[in-house]
């Protein structure tokens, strides 16, 4: 990844931290694996495995955590940059390369625009093509609506926030600063909220489903990261909330008056059903389902594919999803499952003839 634009090692340095070995008036333009980075990138190092690489590489400088450069076998000539975390560095530095080469938005709002002269609207907003913003909208400093967004009516954006294309924001909802939301995601819509109102059995029932009225909001922090085509669904009464640094992928979906604590990751398809508490820092692998008003504790991991249905209250990794195996053994393990009864109920008849034969042995 080239940038266009050129940064010396002292000077990614003195923004990010670290400690520059070899030459810090160096410089870069880019990033690049290890394998394949030239004279003017610089590549890192986060897996143990590639330390090889290190001492092949033609890089510029290699990001590369203290116990990683003591442990090489040649240095001499090398450039690098030493911190504590390598991978979250190259992020940080691949974020300024590419604030660097991207071209500067001018603010305004587009002539295909709709903004309402009851929304508040900052000087420094950029407002896209067939954007919308209703009114008492509050859209904060420099942020960013690309084409096809709608804001609804009460709706605050906070500063920095970026809204991709076609992206929805129900009315009354609230997105602190740096919240990023990508191409169609929509927040705030209704929860999946009804209440049943059937009488009689079989063919004579009669009746309907009553839509209970959702009118809370959704409630998100600062710093969240919302993926493409995730649905964030408003509370009945009281708001579903997304707590600071939340990171949610792709095609997700969050139900009502749920709670999503503080630096948890959710991976994509996972489905959370109403009024499920998340603790902080918990990692939702993808396609998981979270059934409705359970809790999940501090640093809870659960693994790709799996279904909870009840709380788990204690940190730590949980699985039930089944592993992939060749078809024929699933079928055998299928089977095995499906007779778990009858072998049950055989255990059972044992236990009572062996217990009928040591009392009639204890009497004898």
């Amino acid at each position: 990844m080239a940038s266009g634009m050129e940064i010396s090692l002292d000077e990614l340095v003195k923004r990010f931290g670290g400690e520059v070995v070899g030459q810090g008036a160096h410089r870069v333009d880019g990033l690049a694996p290890l394998d394949k980075a030239g004279p003017a990138q610089l590549a890192f190092l986060a897996n143990q495995k590639y330390l090889p690489q290190v001492e092949t590489t033609r890089a510029g400088a290699v990001l590369i955590s203290p116990a990683d450069l003591d442990k090489l076998a040649r240095r001499d000539g090398g450039n690098f940059i030493v911190t504590p975390n390598p991978y979250a560095y190259f992020a940080r530095v691949a974020q300024a390369f590419i604030d660097l080469a991207a071209p500067k938005a001018v603010p305004g709002v587009h002539p295909n625009a709709y903004v309402d002269p009851a929304a508040k609207v900052a000087a420094s907003a950029v407002i896209g093509p067939h954007v919308t913003v209703e009114a008492g909208a509050v859209i904060g400093e420099r942020v960013k609506l690309d084409a096809g967004v709608v804001v609804g009516r009460g709706a605050k954006l906070g500063d920095d926030v970026h809204l991709y294309p076609n992206v929805t924001v129900y009315h009354g909802c609230k997105l602190g600063a740096r919240v990023i939301v990508h191409a169609g995601a929509v927040i705030g819509a209704d929860g999946f909220g009804f209440a049943p109102d059937f009488v009689g059995e079989g063919e004579a029932r009669t009746g309907t489903w009553v839509k209970i009225p959702q009118v809370g909001a959704v409630d998100i922090a600062n710093d969240v990261e919302i993926g493409a085509n995730t649905t964030i669904d408003r509370g009945a009464m009281v708001d579903t909330v997304i707590e600071e640094s939340v990171k949610i992928d792709n095609l997700v979906q969050i139900g009502h008056n749920c709670r999503i604590g503080a630096y948890t990751v959710i991976a994509g398809c996972a489905g959370i059903a109403g009024s499920t508490t998340i603790g902080r820092h918990c990692m939702i692998g993808g396609a998981v389902g979270i059934a409705g008003h359970v809790t999940l504790a501090n640093y809870v991991i659960v693994t790709a594919q799996s279904g909870v249905s009840k709380s788990l209250m204690k940190a730590g990794m949980y699985t039930s999803a089944f592993p992939a195996v060749p078809h024929a053994d699933w079928n055998k393990s299928a089977a095995m499952v499906r007779n778990l009864d009858k072998l049950r109920d055989r255990i059972k008849a044992l236990e009572t003839a062996l217990a009928e034969l040591e009392g009639g042995q204890d009497g004898a």
